[in-house]
C-alpha cells in the first residue's frame, strides 16, 4: 500500500476541520478527493505533507508511520505537493523555479538538468520559455509551472491541490489530460478538486468529503452516476 490514512482528525485554530477520515490506495493509481469549498480537502493534503498536525489517527506511507512528521522529512520520502494558488516565485525564471523544486537533489546538478529537460517536454510552453519570468505567464501556464516544479523531486506521490481553480475550461481540460498522462507513465497522484465532473472522468477512485467527514467513496464512474453527487455537485 502506498498511502494509508486511518481515522484522521485535524484541528486548525481550535476548529475541527477533519474527523474520522480513512483513505488508502496502491501505487500507480489516480485518486480524487472532491467536495465543496471549505470541506477540508486542502487540510487533508496539508496533514499528509506535514504542514498540519493531526490530533487523531494515523498516516502511513509505504508502510511507515509518518503521522506528525515535519514537511522536509515527508518530502525526502518522495511526497510532493502542487499547492492551491500556485505559490510560485514570480520574480524568478522558469528554470529557477524548477531548480527550487529539485531541492531533494541539490547535490546532483546533472540529475536536475536531466529532470528539467524531461519535465518541460510535458509542457512545451515552459520548454520554449525557460528563461522567462514566472509572473509574466498566464494563469494556466503558471499552473503548468507549479505542477512541473512539484515533479522535479521525482515524487512517489504527487498531490495536486485545486488544479482547475480560476482557469478557463479549455485550459482545465488540457491540464487534466496531462495529469492523466503522468499517471499512465507511473506517477501516483492524489488530486483535490472542486471541478468534480472533470476530475471524476480521469480518476480511478474518488472520495467525497463533506463538512470534514468522508461522505462517499467509489470509482470515478460510480461517483459521477451517484444521485447525491449529481444533485449536490453536478447540478443534475
Amino acid at each position: 500500500m502506498l498511502l494509508e490514512i486511518s481515522n484522521l482528525g485535524v484541528v486548525v485554530d481550535g476548529l475541527r476541520v477533519l474527523e474520522g477520515i480513512s483513505i488508502s490506495f496502491d501505487e500507480g493509481r489516480l485518486i480524487a478527493v472532491v467536495g465543496a469549498n471549505g470541506a477540508g480537502k486542502s487540510t487533508l493534503l496539508r496533514a499528509i505533507s506535514g504542514l498540519d498536525k493531526p490530533h487523531t489517527g494515523k498516516i502511513e506511507f509505504e508502510g511507515r508511520d509518518i503521522t506528525g512528521w515535519p514537511p522536509k522529512a515527508v518530502a525526502e520520502l518522495g511526497v510532493s505537493m502542487a499547492p492551491e494558488g500556485k505559490k510560485l516565485f514570480y520574480e524568478m525564471t522558469v528554470v529557477e523555479n524548477l531548480k527550487i523544486g529539485a531541492y531533494r537533489f541539490r547535490n546532483d546538478p546533472a540529475r536536475i538538468t536531466k529532470n528539467i529537460d524531461r519535465i518541460v517536454g510535458l509542457f512545451p510552453v515552459l520548454g520554449k520559455n525557460r528563461n522567462r519570468i514566472a509572473g509574466t505567464f498566464s494563469g494556466g501556464e503558471q499552473q503548468m509551472l507549479t505542477i512541473a516544479r512539484s515533479l522535479m523531486s521525482e515524487p512517489k506521490l504527487l498531490m495536486i491541490d485545486e488544479l482547475s481553480l480560476g482557469l478557463a475550461p479549455i485550459v482545465v481540460d488540457t491540464l487534466m489530460q496531462t495529469v492523466k498522462q503522468l499517471n499512465r507513465e507511473g506517477t501516483s497522484i492524489l488530486l483535490v478538486e472542486q471541478n468534480i465532473n472533470q476530475v471524476l472522468k480521469i480518476a480511478d477512485y474518488g472520495y467525497v468529503i463533506e463538512n470534514g467527514e468522508l461522505a462517499l467513496e467509489g470509482t470515478g464512474e460510480a461517483l459521477r452516476n451517484n444521485e447525491h453527487v449529481k444533485v449536490a455537485y453536478l447540478g443534475l
